[in-house]
């Protein structure tokens, strides 16, 4: 049961860091993709009424 006075605190850290590097990418727009969505309204391949 010692081993988790340290392994819960390592836990947290190495989640807050997980969760501080997705906020970072968040808010530096690394998500957007406007050429993305500019050419798939445009293609036909991606319908939302798919062929049975």
């Amino acid at each position: 049961m010692e081993v988790l006075t340290y392994l819960i605190p390592i836990s947290l850290v190495l989640g807050g860091i997980g969760l501080g590097a997705f906020l970072y990418t968040v808010r530096s727009n690394q998500y957007d993709d406007p050429d993305g969505d500019a050419q798939r309204i445009l293609s036909s391949e991606w319908d939302e009424h798919p062929k049975p």
